[in-house]
């Protein structure tokens, strides 16, 4: 498929190999209606709707899926398919790709160091040292054994990435061995416990980052109402791009990025954010601590999977302590930061996407 403003040059470079004379355009796009024709000799010969084949040629995987996974959870994507007003992934950007709020910072020359910690298990250690590094950052690879033995101490940074992964194996649940190995070491409790409540430093916890920060909360100010991360609702392990909206929050990595429909990449067997009561989902939302919601494809908070990967109450994928220095979230900004990882990403977008951005406002904080 090309698009038809190139369809000239395309048949030109085909020609100019020998292999114009056997190349023949056989088709087109209509976008005006959704049926499959199939013409010759003038003649149509086949026509059905898109969506009819489309569920025709699904239906096999669906029925496996219900039998493997949560039924639900098979029937509504399958039902997705009917919608053939469904916009798909977009991007509604509310602020300036090519401005940088770190500028001036970066201009100073300083590159402050950035710990990017990890623990057995954890694999999302390169790509989170990669961002913060395009943002001018100085990343250091710091292990816990580091932190545990004293070769070294979160007070030498600026900041850190509690990255993503299966620490431990999951084996206590997401992120529960983690975050166990920090309170039950009377070190590294209190060094996460002064790092955590000191106003200057900042933490990103992202998919195993994120759970084991949860579970840290009473270490953390102003995190007390935080959920815990369950099982998903589907059953299984989601890894799939889907949409959030960016809230207005006190976190100070998602400030200026407020009310943006954003792509982003999931990757996680436990997303799914439980609260012990309505009142915790409340006192967030009044007190700006929701930082990112799932969306479906219309910008609608949703519940309905697969545009809610997990079954999160009332959406919620991303969320920040009450000072907004420290923020955790189940998607992944570091895998998608520059745009050729996206799957998908809108023709306009330079080199990075939005979600540079995010580490870019850590840099600025930084300053």
């Amino acid at each position: 498929q090309v698009r038809a403003d190139e369809y000239p040059a395309v048949l030109a470079c085909l020609d100019n190999y020998g292999l114009g004379t056997c190349s023949r355009a056989i088709g087109r796009v209509e976008p005006s209606h959704n049926d499959i024709k199939i013409i010759a000799n003038g003649r149509e010969q086949y026509c059905a709707a898109r969506i009819d084949l489309h569920r025709a040629w699904s239906e096999v995987s669906w029925k496996m899926q219900r039998m493997r996974d949560n039924p639900d959870c098979a029937d509504s994507e399958y039902e997705r398919i009917l919608d053939s007003s469904d916009p798909g992934l977009h991007a509604d950007v509310t602020f300036d790709l090519v401005e940088n709020p770190a500028v001036k910072s970066i201009l100073s020359g300083s590159r402050p160091r950035v710990a990017i910690l990890r623990e057995q298990g954890v694999n999302g250690q390169i790509e989170m040292a990669a961002a913060f590094d395009r943002a001018g950052f100085s990343s250091v690879d710091v292990t816990m054994s580091d932190l545990a033995e004293g070769r070294r101490d979160l007070m030498e940074f600026a900041g850190f990435a509690a990255c993503g992964g299966f620490s431990f194996g999951d084996v206590l649940g997401a992120g529960q061995g983690w975050a166990k190995s920090i309170l039950y070491q009377p070190r590294l409790r209190d060094m996460f416990e002064l790092f955590l409540g000191h106003p200057e430093r900042f933490a990103l916890g992202v998919c195993n980052g994120c759970q084991m920060l949860a579970a840290l909360k009473e270490l953390i100010p102003g995190a007390e109402h935080w959920p815990s991360f369950d099982k998903n609702e589907s059953e299984q392990y989601e890894a799939r791009q889907v949409m959030v909206e960016v809230l207005e929050s006190d976190s100070i990595l998602l400030t200026g990025m407020e009310g943006s429909h954003l792509p982003i990449v999931v990757a996680h067997g436990e997303g799914r954010a439980i609260f012990e009561s309505k009142i915790q989902l409340k006192y967030l939302a009044d007190n700006s601590q929701t930082g990112l919601r799932y969306v479906d494809n219309r910008d609608q908070p949703t519940l309905v999977y697969p545009y809610n990967p997990n079954g999160s109450t009332a959406g919620i994928a991303g969320l920040t302590a009450a000072n907004g220095t420290v923020t955790i979230m189940m998607p992944h900004p570091e895998r998608v930061f520059r745009t050729f990882c996206n799957s998908w990403h809108p023709a306009h977008w330079g080199e990075h996407s939005p979600w540079l951005r995010l580490f870019q406002n850590a840099r600025a904080f930084a300053a």
